[in-house]
């Protein structure tokens, strides 16, 4: 036949080479961010609280807008959606490059999370209808997974390289000339397809999300300066819990909902969700942390950060295929909860930080966190896709991406609040037998305060040793409530699997005494509505 003959299956080999091209642009900038930020905040003169923003605008924007863009790719054309979305991100990322201020980088980096949003989803049913035959197809999705595990993995590493030799406005410039070779390549060779029957896209349910996650986002990041008390924050939790009700009662009277409420009657879904949810909580809000302990207390550079966090991006590779063999053998229980105490393990030792820890104190933890996220993520998404009908795998799928999505902001937004939280009580007493002129003193506090160590290099050489030593301690004091917090969160996911979901022979036994106990009629009387 034509489509198996070897030009055919080297024209495919192609496009799925340049769709994963742009995937894997989406998934690096999520991550080569993180070691440019001590670079950014020298540069734009930002705090801590903008550097969350940096990083928590892309990956909401992101969170918030998965469930739909798979809709407009169904209603316009897969092609035209995946494309726009290709060239918005290019000059999204040429936007972030030429930032003059950091307002006018958070308003690109907006652009680019919506448009990296548009291509997940309609890049995975791309790659589902230039393969249909189930076997290609399973290989296909698989090398679409890997790379985007790769490019989450290369961000660290390939990003402190960029910036040490060519300034952090690279790790954005990189996109460019493989982002056009995919552009002209895709739309000269890939063809158009759209779902069949008619699909509306739930505009109402979108704008509903948008506010609800936004307006908790900028309370948990933004409470840190304002306080938990200020009447913007207590106003932004309020909305935030008014719009998730209205869209939760919109959803359940919509014919073609965004989210199906019915998917959450199932417990197996609502566990996998919320473990898939405190996983990427963790591992984002322990990147975030760890890039300001290594450069800004250590004192590294970002390439030697990067090289660093190879010992974490290495063990997610390797124990994203173990996790996948395990789950295989045993069932989704067991490596979630292998998973979960490794990731809280590491989580604890690496909250044991103190100024100047070597490498070698500290390389362990962090391969243990890669391998607990891996070990829990994939196994959670497996039990999720069994939970559920055939027909609504894709809608699960989406909402396993939207949980990991959304844990990743809450996590950078919460660490990095309990983080600056600590320091604004801390700091001054940290700092206050240190004799410097009034004026300093003010200064340095509030830089400090705000989570900017780069003040200390403005001081007079014979202040900076021991405003270095004082301040030291009380920084890591302040991860370590960060790394507490995630580890006790990957517990809790860990519990929640051991008490609800079911382990392989109840499955197995479950599945095959059903069929003949009740007929053909109860896999969809069983199933979730």
């Amino acid at each position: 036949m034509p489509s198996s003959s070897p030009a055919a299956t080297r024209g495919k080999g192609l496009l799925l080479t340049f769709i994963c091209i742009g995937i894997f642009m989406v998934y690096l900038d999520s991550t080569i961010v993180n070691v440019a930020l001590p670079e950014i905040q020298h540069d734009l003169s930002t705090n801590l609280t903008q550097l969350q923003w940096i990083i928590d605008a892309y990956a909401l924007v992101v969170a918030c807008l998965l469930l739909t863009a798979g809709t407009l790719g169904d209603i316009f054309g897969r092609k035209r959606i995946f494309l726009s979305g290709l060239v918005g991100f290019l000059v999204a990322s040429m936007l972030c490059a030429v930032s003059p201020s950091y307002e006018f980088l958070l308003i690109a980096r907006v652009l680019q999370g919506a448009a990296g949003s548009v291509m997940i989803p309609v890049s995975l049913a791309l790659v589902s209808t230039t393969f249909p035959e189930p076997a290609a197809r399973a290989r296909a999705i698989g090398i679409w997974a890997g790379i985007g595990g790769l490019a989450l993995a290369a961000g660290p590493v390939l990003g402190g390289v960029l910036v040490d030799a060519f300034g952090w406005q690279s790790i954005f410039w990189v996109n460019l000339p493989f982002g056009l070779i995919a552009l002209a390549v895709l739309n000269a060779r890939l063809p158009e397809s759209k779902a069949p029957g008619r699909r509306r896209a739930d505009v109402v349910g979108q704008i509903l999300f948008v506010v609800s996650i936004a307006a908790l986002a900028y309370a948990l990041i933004e409470a840190s300066a304002r306080g938990w008390s200020d009447s913007v924050i207590v106003a932004a939790f309020a909305l935030a819990t008014v719009a998730m009700a209205a869209f939760i009662g919109w959803e359940l009277r919509q014919e073609q909902p965004m989210l199906p409420m019915s998917l959450f009657h199932s417990p197996v879904l609502v566990v996998a969700g919320a473990v898939n949810f405190l996983g990427l909580f963790g591992l984002y809000g322990s990147i975030f942390l760890l890039t300001f302990y290594l450069q800004q207390v250590n004192g590294l550079s970002t390439t030697e950060t990067g090289v660093r966090f190879l010992a974490l991006n290495v063990s997610i590779m390797v124990f994203s295929y173990v996790a996948s063999v395990v789950a295989a053998k045993f069932g989704p229980k067991v490596p979630i909860l292998i998973g979960s105490v490794a990731s809280a393990v590491g989580l604890f030792e690496l909250g044991l930080l103190d100024p100047g820890s070597g490498f070698g104190e500290y390389w362990w933890s962090m391969a243990l966190l890669g391998a607990g996220v891996s070990l829990v993520g994939a196994p959670a998404t497996v039990a999720l896709l069994s939970s559920v009908r055939p027909e609504q795998a894709g809608t699960a799928s989406g909402v396993s991406n939207t949980f990991r999505q959304v844990g990743s902001v809450f996590g950078v937004a919460l660490c990095g609040t309990l983080l600056l939280r600590h320091l604004g009580g801390a700091v001054p007493d940290a700092v206050g037998g240190i004799a410097m002129a009034p004026d300093a003193r003010q200064e340095t506090v509030s830089a400090l305060s705000h989570g900017d160590l780069s003040v200390i290099e403005q001081l007079p050489a014979r202040l900076q040793g021991p405003v270095m030593d004082a301040v030291g301690p009380v920084f890591t004091e302040g991860l370590r409530i960060g790394f507490t917090t995630a580890a006790i969160g990957t517990l809790v996911g860990g519990l929640f699997a051991l008490i609800i979901l079911p382990s392989r022979k109840k499955q197995a036994a479950k599945a095959a005494a059903a069929p003949a106990a009740t007929g053909p009629t109860v896999a969809s009387d069983s199933a979730p509505r």
